[in-house]
């Protein structure tokens, strides 16, 4: 009896695999409603923030969708909240560990006097949604929630418990990305629908699809040079503005060590196939010789290459003085380090302060960095699944593992030992970017084939 069983539930499941490969109209429209309304919450921090608000919305989408009430809660921290919903699965419980999907909620502030419509207001225009958060990342939101919401109206029983995962402060202090990663702890593995992606060439074809298997850590280090002062008058052999701009043009123009992993292997192989013939020729000789002096020079002037070759630390902020005509008394500066996987913040911090090379200077770690965690490894199901997602609509394009330059709501994840993998589904052009930037939007053609992509996907690595 038991295998007829296993055997029915085996059945159900595959069913449900390939009814989820098969369009879904009404998912579709429900994905562009979300994520209209999901633009018009102003979820970001501070006064006023709606990101609560937000969170309630899509509860409410995802319990008329199918879900418990039960199984799905939204909890505040502070001035914004988190959103979980569990999928429940036929497995006995200990039996298979839930696998986790994670997106944040939030968006980074938008100032409307800037923008050329209004940030929290949807507009559809020339085939494109414009808004704050259009890409980043209530669009991968909206598909997930309407792709699970299908899943359940197409009567799919995974074998392993899903659970998604709405993180409040991704873009700002990650307090409840920590929250949910110390939670849950056992999960499989966690997918996480706001890294990876793939890029179309400026003609619009398809080049190739990143899935996120490691990022860099983040860490900002602040500078400090204090000094008695004075009156400018009477200018004395050490000035705390010029020890301190001594100190960041040396770690300025320091590099760090190359270094390179099984990811930034495979993504830097794929970017040669498609690089101007300089740099494809750089990356090619650095794959041979990470070492490679004339190879470093060219890859370290490329803004989109640089950062895949190791770790990376630049001034962003300087603040110094009291007074026009006062000697300074305290100089500041912000060093932010993106930091190549297995290196410690700690060892990055002690390099700055031998680079900066001023005795009078202090260095301390800001305590809003990130969580050093390690690659996840290239699973063969997880790559299966995305593979077949990608091919379903672009069958010959290649997918990768990348390295993004961080920080994502992974970090926490991976620094938890929860392997984890950015399966975003969005193809962009370049010139289509344009996340924390002005007038932010997405092609309207991507929702759809979005929506479908993540129904496959959960489905065949739930079942």
């Amino acid at each position: 009896m038991r295998s007829m069983i296993a055997a029915l539930a085996m059945t159900v499941a595959a069913a449900g695999v390939a009814h989820a490969q098969k369009a879904a109209p009404e998912a579709d429209a429900q994905a562009l409603e979300l994520l209209k309304r999901a633009i018009a919450f102003r979820t970001v921090e501070g006064p006023g923030n709606q990101t609560p608000d937000y969170a309630n919305y899509l509860r409410d989408a995802l319990i008329a969708g199918g879900f418990a009430a039960e199984d799905v809660t939204v909890e505040r921290l502070g001035d914004t909240a988190m959103l979980v919903a569990r999928y429940r699965g036929t497995a006995k419980p200990g039996t298979a560990k839930p696998i986790g999907i994670i997106g944040h909620m939030d968006v980074v502030a938008a100032d409307p006097k800037d923008w050329e419509r209004d940030p929290f207001t949807p507009v559809i225009e020339n085939g494109y949604i414009f808004g704050r958060g259009s890409t980043d990342n209530k669009f991968s939101v909206s598909a997930m929630v309407a792709a699970l919401i299908q899943l359940k109206k197409d009567g799919f029983k995974p074998r392993r418990d899903i659970i998604f995962m709405g993180s409040g402060d991704e873009e700002t202090e990650m307090k409840t990305t920590a929250a949910l990663a110390e939670k849950y702890t056992g999960l499989e593995l966690l997918l996480n629908i706001d890294a990876g992606g793939g890029r179309y060439s400026p003609e619009g074809k398809a080049e190739y699809y990143g899935l996120q298997a490691a990022e860099k850590t983040y860490a900002d280090f602040i500078l400090t040079v204090t000094d008695p002062g004075g009156h400018s008058s009477a200018p004395r052999p050490v000035n705390a503005i010029v020890t301190l701009a001594r100190a960041v043009e040396r770690i300025g123009n320091y590099k760090f060590a190359p270094e390179v992993n099984e990811i930034t292997k495979a993504s830097l192989a794929v970017a040669a196939e498609t690089a101007k013939p300089e740099d494809a020729a750089a990356i090619r000789a650095f794959l041979a010789n990470p070492q490679d002096d004339g190879a470093l020079k060219v890859l370290r002037a490329n803004y989109g290459l640089v950062g895949q070759i190791g770790t990376t630390c630049v001034p962003t902020m300087v603040n110094a003085g009291h007074a026009q005509n006062a000697l300074p008394q305290r100089a500041t500066a912000n060093i932010n380090c993106r930091i190549f996987p297995g290196n410690s913040i700690e060892s990055i911090q002690a390099k700055l302060k031998d680079v900066a090379a001023e005795p009078g200077l202090t260095i301390v770690k800001d305590d809003s960095g990130g969580k050093p965690g390690p690659a996840s490894p290239l699973r063969p199901d997880v790559m299966k699944a995305v593979t077949d997602g990608i091919h379903a609509r672009f069958p010959t394009v290649k997918v990768i593992p990348s390295m993004s330059a961080g920080a994502t709501d992974s970090m926490h994840f991976r620094g938890r030992g929860v392997p984890s993998y950015g399966i975003a589904p969005i193809f962009m052009k370049q010139s289509d970017q344009f996340a924390h930037g002005l007038n932010e939007r997405t092609p309207l053609s991507e929702l759809a084939p979005a929506v479908t992509y993540f129904r496959r996907v959960v489905a065949e690595l739930s079942k």
